[in-house]
Protein backbone atom coordinates (compact mmCIF):
# COMPACT_ATOMS: atom_id res chain seq x y z
CA UNK A 1 0.00 0.00 0.00
CA UNK A 2 1.11 3.55 -0.75
CA UNK A 3 2.67 4.98 2.24
CA UNK A 4 0.27 8.51 1.40
CA UNK A 5 -3.13 6.07 1.28
CA UNK A 6 -1.92 4.27 4.44
CA UNK A 7 -1.21 7.15 6.46
CA UNK A 8 -4.49 9.06 4.94
CA UNK A 9 -6.65 5.37 6.05
CA UNK A 10 -4.98 5.12 9.73
CA UNK A 11 -5.91 8.89 10.29
CA UNK A 12 -9.61 9.02 8.94
CA UNK A 13 -10.03 5.82 11.41
CA UNK A 14 -8.45 7.46 14.55
CA UNK A 15 -10.75 10.61 13.74
CA UNK A 16 -14.05 8.44 13.34
CA UNK A 17 -12.75 6.32 16.68
CA UNK A 18 -12.03 9.46 18.28
CA UNK A 19 -15.41 10.99 17.92
CA UNK A 20 -17.34 7.70 18.52
CA UNK A 21 -15.87 8.15 22.37
CA UNK A 22 -16.97 11.73 22.59
CA UNK A 23 -13.15 12.85 22.88
CA UNK A 24 -11.94 16.51 21.56
CA UNK A 25 -8.50 16.00 19.46
CA UNK A 26 -6.94 18.07 22.79
CA UNK A 27 -8.09 15.39 24.77
CA UNK A 28 -6.68 12.73 22.73
CA UNK A 29 -3.58 14.71 22.49
CA UNK A 30 -3.42 14.88 26.74
CA UNK A 31 -3.73 11.52 27.03
CA UNK A 32 -0.79 9.97 24.43
CA UNK A 33 1.46 12.40 25.42
CA UNK A 34 1.24 14.86 22.41
CA UNK A 35 -0.06 18.24 20.89
CA UNK A 36 -3.28 19.06 19.95
CA UNK A 37 -1.67 19.83 16.62
CA UNK A 38 -0.09 16.81 16.27
CA UNK A 39 -3.13 14.75 16.63
CA UNK A 40 -5.09 16.91 13.57
CA UNK A 41 -1.76 16.62 11.44
CA UNK A 42 -2.02 12.28 12.09
CA UNK A 43 -5.74 12.44 11.66
CA UNK A 44 -5.19 14.41 8.55
CA UNK A 45 -3.05 11.98 7.04
CA UNK A 46 0.20 14.55 6.93
CA UNK A 47 2.27 13.10 9.58
CA UNK A 48 4.34 9.78 9.67
CA UNK A 49 2.94 7.91 12.42
CA UNK A 50 5.24 5.03 14.27
CA UNK A 51 4.04 1.70 15.51
CA UNK A 52 4.63 2.90 19.11
CA UNK A 53 1.79 5.38 18.57
CA UNK A 54 -0.63 3.69 17.41
CA UNK A 55 -0.27 1.47 19.65
CA UNK A 56 -0.82 4.22 22.25
CA UNK A 57 -3.80 5.61 20.30
CA UNK A 58 -5.18 1.71 20.08
CA UNK A 59 -4.52 1.87 24.40
CA UNK A 60 -6.47 5.24 24.39
CA UNK A 61 -9.50 4.48 22.52
CA UNK A 62 -9.70 0.82 22.96
CA UNK A 63 -9.59 -0.09 19.41
CA UNK A 64 -6.62 -2.62 17.43
CA UNK A 65 -6.29 0.14 14.51
CA UNK A 66 -4.25 -2.06 12.99
CA UNK A 67 -3.42 -5.85 14.19
CA UNK A 68 -0.12 -7.37 13.36
CA UNK A 69 0.46 -11.17 12.02
CA UNK A 70 -0.19 -13.92 14.25
CA UNK A 71 3.10 -13.75 15.27
CA UNK A 72 3.16 -10.36 16.40
CA UNK A 73 6.52 -9.36 14.65
CA UNK A 74 7.98 -6.37 13.45
CA UNK A 75 10.40 -6.20 11.20
CA UNK A 76 13.21 -3.09 9.77
CA UNK A 77 14.12 -2.84 5.79
CA UNK A 78 17.59 -0.78 6.31
CA UNK A 79 18.81 0.56 2.93
CA UNK A 80 21.88 1.36 4.00
CA UNK A 81 25.35 2.87 3.39
CA UNK A 82 24.21 6.63 3.57
CA UNK A 83 25.96 9.18 5.45
CA UNK A 84 24.13 10.87 8.70
CA UNK A 85 23.65 14.52 9.02
CA UNK A 86 22.32 16.46 11.95
CA UNK A 87 21.60 16.60 16.07
CA UNK A 88 19.88 14.01 18.00
CA UNK A 89 18.97 13.97 21.59
CA UNK A 90 19.75 11.16 23.74
CA UNK A 91 16.61 10.14 25.74
CA UNK A 92 16.14 10.01 29.47
CA UNK A 93 17.52 6.35 30.84
CA UNK A 94 15.46 3.43 30.40
CA UNK A 95 17.20 1.38 33.67
CA UNK A 96 16.30 4.70 35.68
CA UNK A 97 12.88 4.97 35.04
CA UNK A 98 12.09 1.07 36.08
CA UNK A 99 13.90 1.33 39.03
CA UNK A 100 11.99 4.44 39.47
CA UNK A 101 8.70 2.50 38.23
CA UNK A 102 9.41 -0.06 41.37
CA UNK A 103 10.68 2.62 44.09
CA UNK A 104 7.37 4.99 43.34
CA UNK A 105 5.77 1.68 45.40
CA UNK A 106 7.45 3.16 48.33
CA UNK A 107 5.54 6.43 48.77
CA UNK A 108 2.04 6.29 49.71
CA UNK A 109 1.80 10.17 47.75
CA UNK A 110 1.87 10.99 44.14
CA UNK A 111 4.89 10.70 42.25
CA UNK A 112 5.32 12.59 38.76
CA UNK A 113 8.32 11.50 36.74
CA UNK A 114 9.51 13.84 33.88
CA UNK A 115 10.18 13.03 30.18
CA UNK A 116 9.95 9.11 31.05
CA UNK A 117 11.09 6.95 28.44
CA UNK A 118 8.29 5.28 26.21
CA UNK A 119 9.36 2.02 24.99
CA UNK A 120 8.57 -1.64 26.14
CA UNK A 121 10.00 -2.22 28.72
CA UNK A 122 8.60 0.57 30.94
CA UNK A 123 4.78 -0.37 29.34
CA UNK A 124 5.38 -3.90 30.98
CA UNK A 125 5.78 -2.45 34.16
CA UNK A 126 2.92 0.37 33.95
CA UNK A 127 0.78 -3.00 32.94
CA UNK A 128 2.22 -4.55 35.86
CA UNK A 129 1.42 -1.26 38.49
CA UNK A 130 -1.89 -0.86 36.73
CA UNK A 131 -3.04 -4.34 37.34
CA UNK A 132 -2.13 -4.14 41.46
CA UNK A 133 -3.83 -1.04 41.42
CA UNK A 134 -1.19 1.77 41.03
CA UNK A 135 -2.82 4.49 38.75
CA UNK A 136 -0.74 5.15 36.33
CA UNK A 137 -1.22 8.25 33.73
CA UNK A 138 0.54 9.64 30.48
CA UNK A 139 0.46 13.52 30.56
CA UNK A 140 1.55 15.87 27.65
CA UNK A 141 5.30 15.61 26.65
CA UNK A 142 6.15 12.00 27.89
CA UNK A 143 5.88 13.01 31.47
CA UNK A 144 4.08 10.07 33.75
CA UNK A 145 1.93 10.42 37.15
CA UNK A 146 2.15 7.78 39.25
CA UNK A 147 -0.86 7.35 42.11
CA UNK A 148 -1.09 4.22 44.52
CA UNK A 149 -3.50 2.44 46.13
CA UNK A 150 -4.06 2.03 49.88
CA UNK A 151 -3.09 -1.28 49.33
CA UNK A 152 -2.28 -3.14 46.62
CA UNK A 153 -3.65 -5.91 45.06
CA UNK A 154 -1.22 -8.15 44.42
CA UNK A 155 -3.28 -11.01 43.67
CA UNK A 156 -4.19 -9.25 40.57
CA UNK A 157 -0.80 -9.30 39.40
CA UNK A 158 -0.90 -9.47 35.81
CA UNK A 159 1.53 -12.39 34.84
CA UNK A 160 1.90 -12.09 31.40
CA UNK A 161 3.22 -8.53 31.64
CA UNK A 162 5.53 -9.10 34.50
CA UNK A 163 6.95 -12.81 32.49
CA UNK A 164 7.95 -10.23 29.92
CA UNK A 165 10.40 -8.21 32.02
CA UNK A 166 13.33 -9.48 34.67
CA UNK A 167 12.60 -5.91 36.34
CA UNK A 168 10.03 -7.29 38.60
CA UNK A 169 12.54 -8.82 41.22
CA UNK A 170 12.97 -5.22 41.73
CA UNK A 171 9.53 -5.24 43.30
CA UNK A 172 11.06 -7.37 46.28
CA UNK A 173 12.73 -4.24 48.40
CA UNK A 174 9.39 -2.13 47.88
CA UNK A 175 7.36 -4.87 49.25
CA UNK A 176 9.01 -6.74 52.09
CA UNK A 177 8.01 -3.82 54.90
CA UNK A 178 4.74 -3.71 53.54
CA UNK A 179 3.67 -7.59 53.22
CA UNK A 180 4.38 -10.15 55.39
CA UNK A 181 3.47 -13.17 52.40
CA UNK A 182 3.68 -12.28 48.60
CA UNK A 183 4.21 -14.15 45.36
CA UNK A 184 6.05 -12.78 42.29
CA UNK A 185 6.62 -14.58 38.80
CA UNK A 186 9.83 -15.59 37.91
CA UNK A 187 11.67 -12.09 36.68
CA UNK A 188 11.89 -12.25 33.21
CA UNK A 189 10.04 -15.27 32.29
CA UNK A 190 12.97 -17.88 33.02
CA UNK A 191 12.43 -20.76 35.23
CA UNK A 192 16.17 -20.31 36.82
CA UNK A 193 15.11 -20.77 40.37
CA UNK A 194 17.17 -19.16 42.99
CA UNK A 195 19.76 -19.61 41.00
CA UNK A 196 18.28 -15.99 39.58
CA UNK A 197 17.62 -14.32 42.86
CA UNK A 198 20.13 -15.47 44.95
CA UNK A 199 22.14 -11.94 44.92
CA UNK A 200 19.45 -10.38 46.03
CA UNK A 201 18.45 -12.62 48.72
CA UNK A 202 21.46 -11.83 50.01
CA UNK A 203 21.26 -8.65 50.39
CA UNK A 204 17.87 -8.74 51.59
CA UNK A 205 18.40 -11.05 53.94
CA UNK A 206 19.23 -9.14 56.79
CA UNK A 207 16.15 -7.09 56.81
CA UNK A 208 14.13 -10.12 57.63
CA UNK A 209 12.94 -11.33 53.65
CA UNK A 210 13.20 -15.15 52.79
CA UNK A 211 12.40 -16.02 49.07
CA UNK A 212 11.93 -19.54 48.19
CA UNK A 213 11.76 -20.47 43.95
CA UNK A 214 10.15 -23.76 44.48
CA UNK A 215 10.59 -26.57 41.22
CA UNK A 216 7.63 -26.73 39.15
CA UNK A 217 6.44 -23.21 40.21
CA UNK A 218 6.61 -20.09 37.76
CA UNK A 219 7.20 -17.45 40.91
CA UNK A 220 8.96 -16.77 44.28
CA UNK A 221 7.26 -17.07 47.46
CA UNK A 222 8.32 -13.89 49.49
CA UNK A 223 8.23 -14.17 53.18
CA UNK A 224 8.91 -10.81 55.25
CA UNK A 225 9.69 -10.97 59.32
CA UNK A 226 10.96 -7.67 59.57
CA UNK A 227 13.90 -7.87 61.88
CA UNK A 228 16.73 -4.59 62.52
CA UNK A 229 19.81 -4.51 60.44
CA UNK A 230 22.61 -4.67 63.21
CA UNK A 231 25.43 -5.28 60.75
CA UNK A 232 26.97 -3.65 57.38
CA UNK A 233 25.56 -5.19 54.35
CA UNK A 234 27.87 -6.72 52.22
CA UNK A 235 26.56 -7.41 48.21
CA UNK A 236 27.79 -10.75 47.01
CA UNK A 237 27.52 -8.79 43.63
CA UNK A 238 27.97 -5.70 42.59
CA UNK A 239 24.61 -5.72 40.53
CA UNK A 240 22.90 -2.83 39.42
CA UNK A 241 19.37 -4.39 40.25
CA UNK A 242 20.59 -6.16 43.28
CA UNK A 243 21.85 -2.88 44.70
CA UNK A 244 18.52 -0.77 43.72
CA UNK A 245 16.84 -3.83 46.03
CA UNK A 246 18.45 -3.28 48.87
CA UNK A 247 18.49 0.78 48.59
CA UNK A 248 14.61 0.50 48.42
CA UNK A 249 14.14 -2.14 51.35
CA UNK A 250 16.81 0.55 53.66
CA UNK A 251 14.44 3.72 52.11
CA UNK A 252 11.59 2.18 54.25
CA UNK A 253 13.88 0.56 57.53
CA UNK A 254 13.46 2.77 60.02
CA UNK A 255 17.04 3.02 61.04
CA UNK A 256 20.59 3.41 59.18
CA UNK A 257 22.04 0.99 57.15
CA UNK A 258 25.51 0.65 55.61
CA UNK A 259 25.43 -1.12 52.06
CA UNK A 260 29.23 -2.33 50.98
CA UNK A 261 29.99 -3.00 47.10
CA UNK A 262 27.49 -1.15 45.76
CA UNK A 263 26.80 0.03 42.17
CA UNK A 264 27.28 3.25 42.05
CA UNK A 265 26.17 3.05 38.22
CA UNK A 266 23.59 5.39 36.46
CA UNK A 267 20.10 3.97 37.54
CA UNK A 268 21.41 3.70 40.72
CA UNK A 269 22.46 7.61 41.70
CA UNK A 270 19.11 8.20 39.60
CA UNK A 271 17.27 6.26 42.32
CA UNK A 272 18.95 7.63 45.33
CA UNK A 273 18.30 11.02 43.65
CA UNK A 274 14.48 10.66 43.69
CA UNK A 275 14.93 8.95 47.42
CA UNK A 276 16.21 11.76 48.85
CA UNK A 277 13.43 13.97 47.03
CA UNK A 278 11.17 11.61 49.33
CA UNK A 279 13.18 12.57 52.44
CA UNK A 280 15.56 9.99 52.68
CA UNK A 281 19.33 10.45 53.83
CA UNK A 282 21.69 9.09 51.41
CA UNK A 283 25.66 9.31 52.15
CA UNK A 284 27.99 8.09 49.76
CA UNK A 285 26.16 8.50 46.17
CA UNK A 286 28.39 7.62 43.85
CA UNK A 287 30.46 5.02 45.71
CA UNK A 288 30.47 1.68 46.42
CA UNK A 289 29.68 2.50 50.04
CA UNK A 290 26.13 3.68 50.70
CA UNK A 291 24.70 4.92 54.30
CA UNK A 292 21.22 5.18 54.49
CA UNK A 293 18.90 6.27 56.98
CA UNK A 294 15.50 5.65 55.90
CA UNK A 295 11.78 6.58 56.95
CA UNK A 296 9.34 3.92 57.92
CA UNK A 297 6.09 5.68 56.26
CA UNK A 298 6.83 8.10 53.18
CA UNK A 299 3.66 9.55 51.95
CA UNK A 300 4.74 13.01 49.55
CA UNK A 301 3.85 14.31 46.72
CA UNK A 302 6.40 14.73 44.38
CA UNK A 303 8.35 15.39 41.13
CA UNK A 304 11.50 13.66 39.87
CA UNK A 305 13.10 13.75 36.51
CA UNK A 306 15.13 10.80 35.47
CA UNK A 307 18.63 11.49 34.12
CA UNK A 308 19.60 10.84 30.13
CA UNK A 309 20.75 7.02 29.34
CA UNK A 310 24.44 6.74 28.76
CA UNK A 311 23.86 3.67 26.62
CA UNK A 312 21.41 5.25 23.94
CA UNK A 313 24.47 7.73 24.02
CA UNK A 314 26.93 5.22 22.94
CA UNK A 315 24.43 3.24 20.84
CA UNK A 316 24.28 7.04 18.88
CA UNK A 317 28.10 7.44 18.67
CA UNK A 318 28.37 4.01 17.26
CA UNK A 319 25.91 4.74 14.69
CA UNK A 320 28.10 8.09 13.71
CA UNK A 321 31.29 6.44 13.79
CA UNK A 322 30.18 3.00 11.68
CA UNK A 323 28.87 5.16 9.00
CA UNK A 324 31.55 7.79 8.86
CA UNK A 325 29.21 10.62 9.71
CA UNK A 326 29.86 14.09 11.06
CA UNK A 327 27.15 13.92 13.99
CA UNK A 328 26.27 15.70 16.68
CA UNK A 329 24.86 13.46 19.96
CA UNK A 330 23.41 15.99 22.88
CA UNK A 331 22.44 15.85 26.26
CA UNK A 332 25.16 12.59 26.59
CA UNK A 333 25.64 11.97 30.05
CA UNK A 334 29.82 12.45 30.20
CA UNK A 335 30.48 10.75 33.85
CA UNK A 336 29.21 7.56 32.61
CA UNK A 337 30.41 8.02 29.02
CA UNK A 338 33.92 9.54 29.43
CA UNK A 339 35.94 6.51 29.80
CA UNK A 340 34.82 4.72 26.69
CA UNK A 341 35.17 8.31 25.00
CA UNK A 342 38.72 8.10 26.29
CA UNK A 343 39.54 4.85 25.03
CA UNK A 344 37.96 5.81 21.56
CA UNK A 345 40.14 8.49 21.44
CA UNK A 346 43.20 6.62 21.73
CA UNK A 347 41.48 4.23 18.82
CA UNK A 348 41.74 7.71 16.69
CA UNK A 349 38.55 9.00 17.35
CA UNK A 350 38.00 12.59 16.58
CA UNK A 351 35.24 14.58 18.28
CA UNK A 352 34.52 17.93 20.20
CA UNK A 353 32.30 18.27 23.13
CA UNK A 354 30.81 21.55 24.70
CA UNK A 355 31.49 22.42 28.56
CA UNK A 356 29.37 21.08 30.96
CA UNK A 357 25.81 21.56 31.86
CA UNK A 358 23.03 20.18 34.19
CA UNK A 359 20.46 17.44 33.57
CA UNK A 360 17.00 18.44 34.13
CA UNK A 361 17.91 16.16 38.49
CA UNK A 362 19.94 18.96 39.22
CA UNK A 363 22.50 16.47 39.42
CA UNK A 364 23.91 14.70 36.42
CA UNK A 365 26.41 16.21 34.13
CA UNK A 366 25.75 16.51 30.44
CA UNK A 367 27.55 17.69 27.15
CA UNK A 368 27.25 17.90 23.56
CA UNK A 369 29.43 15.74 21.45
CA UNK A 370 30.04 16.00 17.76
CA UNK A 371 31.93 13.57 16.05
CA UNK A 372 34.69 13.69 13.28
CA UNK A 373 35.09 11.34 10.30
CA UNK A 374 38.12 9.29 12.32
CA UNK A 375 40.55 6.44 11.02
CA UNK A 376 40.70 4.30 13.52
CA UNK A 377 43.20 1.90 14.39
CA UNK A 378 42.87 -1.19 16.77
CA UNK A 379 43.19 -0.41 20.83
CA UNK A 380 46.40 -1.80 22.00
CA UNK A 381 44.42 -3.52 24.99
CA UNK A 382 41.59 -5.50 25.08
CA UNK A 383 37.92 -3.87 25.20
CA UNK A 384 36.16 -5.50 28.21
CA UNK A 385 34.27 -4.03 30.92
CA UNK A 386 34.03 -3.17 34.32
CA UNK A 387 31.86 -2.17 37.46
CA UNK A 388 31.58 1.54 37.18
CA UNK A 389 33.34 3.51 36.80
CA UNK A 390 34.64 0.98 34.24
CA UNK A 391 33.38 0.82 30.71
CA UNK A 392 29.65 -0.20 31.04
CA UNK A 393 28.91 -3.93 30.44
CA UNK A 394 25.94 -2.60 27.68
CA UNK A 395 28.48 -0.35 26.17
CA UNK A 396 30.79 -2.94 25.36
CA UNK A 397 28.73 -4.58 22.58
CA UNK A 398 28.94 -0.78 20.47
CA UNK A 399 32.67 -0.57 21.73
CA UNK A 400 32.90 -4.16 19.64
CA UNK A 401 31.21 -3.03 16.81
CA UNK A 402 32.83 0.45 16.91
CA UNK A 403 36.42 -1.83 16.35
CA UNK A 404 35.02 -3.39 12.88
CA UNK A 405 35.76 0.22 11.95
CA UNK A 406 39.68 0.52 13.12
CA UNK A 407 42.39 -1.05 11.24
CA UNK A 408 44.20 -4.12 13.11
CA UNK A 409 42.81 -6.80 15.17
CA UNK A 410 40.77 -6.10 18.48
CA UNK A 411 40.20 -8.85 21.33
CA UNK A 412 36.87 -8.21 22.68
CA UNK A 413 36.31 -9.59 25.99
CA UNK A 414 32.51 -9.89 27.24
CA UNK A 415 33.00 -11.47 30.43
CA UNK A 416 29.46 -10.15 32.48
CA UNK A 417 27.28 -11.98 30.22
CA UNK A 418 26.44 -15.57 29.68
CA UNK A 419 27.13 -16.24 25.63
CA UNK A 420 26.60 -12.92 24.79
CA UNK A 421 29.86 -12.58 22.99
CA UNK A 422 28.46 -15.52 20.95
CA UNK A 423 25.92 -12.64 18.91
CA UNK A 424 29.26 -10.82 17.85
CA UNK A 425 29.07 -13.90 14.73
CA UNK A 426 26.06 -12.24 13.62
CA UNK A 427 28.59 -9.29 12.13
CA UNK A 428 29.98 -12.14 9.98
CA UNK A 429 26.46 -11.73 7.91
CA UNK A 430 27.20 -8.45 7.42
CA UNK A 431 30.59 -8.92 5.97
CA UNK A 432 32.74 -8.26 9.41
CA UNK A 433 35.41 -10.20 10.25
CA UNK A 434 34.92 -11.89 13.72
CA UNK A 435 37.23 -15.22 15.34
CA UNK A 436 35.46 -17.06 18.10
CA UNK A 437 37.31 -17.78 20.98
CA UNK A 438 35.26 -18.59 23.18
CA UNK A 439 31.67 -17.87 24.79
CA UNK A 440 33.04 -14.76 25.94
CA UNK A 441 35.43 -13.29 24.04
CA UNK A 442 36.03 -12.35 19.83
CA UNK A 443 38.60 -11.31 18.13
CA UNK A 444 37.46 -8.05 15.81
CA UNK A 445 39.49 -7.48 12.73
CA UNK A 446 39.19 -4.82 10.41
CA UNK A 447 38.31 -2.56 8.80
CA UNK A 448 35.25 -4.28 7.68
CA UNK A 449 33.53 -3.71 4.17
CA UNK A 450 30.18 -3.43 5.40
CA UNK A 451 27.34 -6.09 2.88
CA UNK A 452 23.63 -5.94 3.07
CA UNK A 453 22.22 -9.15 4.84
CA UNK A 454 19.18 -10.87 6.41
CA UNK A 455 19.05 -11.41 10.10
CA UNK A 456 17.04 -12.42 13.20
CA UNK A 457 17.24 -9.97 15.77
CA UNK A 458 18.73 -11.78 19.48
CA UNK A 459 16.69 -11.73 21.96
CA UNK A 460 18.96 -9.72 23.70
CA UNK A 461 18.77 -5.76 23.52
CA UNK A 462 21.88 -4.63 22.78
CA UNK A 463 23.54 -7.07 19.93
CA UNK A 464 19.96 -6.27 18.40
CA UNK A 465 20.71 -2.72 18.12
CA UNK A 466 24.70 -3.41 17.02
CA UNK A 467 23.46 -5.63 14.26
CA UNK A 468 20.62 -2.76 13.17
CA UNK A 469 23.42 0.02 13.17
CA UNK A 470 26.08 -2.25 10.90
CA UNK A 471 23.13 -2.82 8.35
CA UNK A 472 23.02 1.35 8.57
CA UNK A 473 26.84 1.62 6.95
CA UNK A 474 26.05 -1.76 4.66
CA UNK A 475 24.88 -0.31 1.48
CA UNK A 476 22.12 -1.87 -0.32
CA UNK A 477 18.68 -3.51 1.48
CA UNK A 478 18.94 -5.23 4.64
CA UNK A 479 16.21 -6.97 6.76
CA UNK A 480 16.16 -6.66 10.81
CA UNK A 481 13.41 -9.27 12.24
CA UNK A 482 11.55 -9.61 14.90
CA UNK A 483 12.78 -5.97 16.87
CA UNK A 484 10.68 -6.45 19.34
CA UNK A 485 14.27 -6.55 21.46
CA UNK A 486 15.06 -3.40 20.40
CA UNK A 487 11.54 -1.13 20.92
CA UNK A 488 11.96 -2.92 24.57
CA UNK A 489 14.65 -0.40 25.39
CA UNK A 490 15.03 2.33 22.97
CA UNK A 491 11.84 5.05 22.09
CA UNK A 492 11.13 5.15 18.38
CA UNK A 493 14.49 4.65 17.30
CA UNK A 494 14.09 4.02 13.58
CA UNK A 495 12.06 7.26 13.36
CA UNK A 496 14.68 9.27 15.02
CA UNK A 497 17.22 8.11 12.81
CA UNK A 498 15.93 8.36 10.37
CA UNK A 499 15.87 12.54 11.07
CA UNK A 500 19.58 12.00 10.71
CA UNK A 501 19.43 10.32 7.09
CA UNK A 502 18.90 6.89 7.92
CA UNK A 503 16.44 4.70 5.77
CA UNK A 504 14.52 2.44 7.94
CA UNK A 505 11.18 1.26 7.58
CA UNK A 506 9.27 -0.43 10.01
CA UNK A 507 6.83 -3.01 8.64
CA UNK A 508 4.87 -5.71 9.74
CA UNK A 509 2.77 -8.17 7.86
CA UNK A 510 -1.04 -7.23 8.41
CA UNK A 511 -4.16 -9.31 8.12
Amino acid sequence: MNSDVYLKKIGSLIQETRQNHNMTQAELAERIGTSQSAVNRIERGNQNISLDMVARISDVLSRDLVRLNDSGKINFLVDGGKQLSGSIEVKTSKNAAVALLCASLLNRGKTTLRRVARIEEVNRIIEVLDSIGVRCKWLPGNDLEITPPKRLRLEDMDVAAAKRTRTVIMFLGPLLHQYGDFKLPFAGGCNLGTRTVEPHMVGLAPFGLSVEARPDTDYYHAVSRPQSVDKTIILTERGDTVTENVIMAAARYDGTVTIRNASPNYMVQDLCFYLEKLGVKIDGIGTTVLTIRGKRDINQTVEYAPAEDPIEAMSLIAAGVVTKSPITITRVPIEFTELELAILGQMGLEYSQTDEYPAANGRTRLVDITLGVSKLTAPKDKLHCLPFPGVNMDNLPFMGLIATMATGRTLVHDWSYENRAIYFTELTKLGASIEMVDPHRVYVNGPTKWKPADVVAPSALRPSVVILLAMLAAPGKSVLRDVYSINRGYEDFATRLNELGADIETVAAWQ
